[in-house]
């Protein structure tokens, strides 16, 4: 009877873990994408990419993020807009400025992709002073970079662009 017991045990114990396996594939081969050829490439995570950070002055001013993959990578990077916050607190994280899912961009070599912060999207002078920004690939927040900014930024109510493959649609136009 314990040896059945047992058995049947781990049966359901490996059970679960192919489970969690296939979940993972799914998961891996959903945020895949297919080029031109057809050929799949794999979906970006954070470390996968180096990033930059420089303010812009266009549309009231902005951070632009550039991503670039790292020397012999090659991978996917989704349209949809990067997991950012200033600090700690829920009221730093970066929400959406774009309502749809982008295209994305295949990045290797000095293929870049772009996404625009404005740190503060409401008016007047109240908000918070940040000088650093913590950033992932969507979907892989444990593994996300702190960058330093080029300037001491006030936030309240950030948003950011979806990736971008073309710098000037990453401008973070306000309402």
């Amino acid at each position: 009877m314990r040896s059945r017991l047992a058995s049947s045990s781990a049966r359901l114990a490996l059970a679960a873990v192919a489970a969690t396996a296939l979940t993972a594939t799914a998961t891996a081969t959903a945020h895949a994408a297919a080029d031109s050829r057809g050929q799949v490439t794999r979906a970006c995570v954070t470390g996968d990419l180096s990033f930059t950070v420089t303010s812009e002055t266009q549309a009231g001013g902005y951070l632009l993020v550039t991503a670039k993959a790292k020397p012999g990578v090659t991978c996917h990077l989704r349209g949809v807009f990067p997991s950012a916050s200033f600090g700690s607190s829920a009221d730093s994280e970066v929400g959406p400025a774009e309502q749809a899912v982008g295209d994305g961009v295949t990045l290797s070599g000095a293929k870049a992709a772009y996404a625009g912060i404005n740190p503060k999207t409401t008016p007047g002078d109240h908000g918070r002073q940040f000088d650093r920004l913590h950033l992932s690939v969507m979907g892989d927040e444990p593994h996300s970079v702190t960058l330093r900014l080029p300037e001491t930024v006030t936030v309240d109510r950030p948003e950011a662009t979806n990736w971008h493959a073309d710098p000037a649609d990453a401008v973070p136009f306000s309402a």
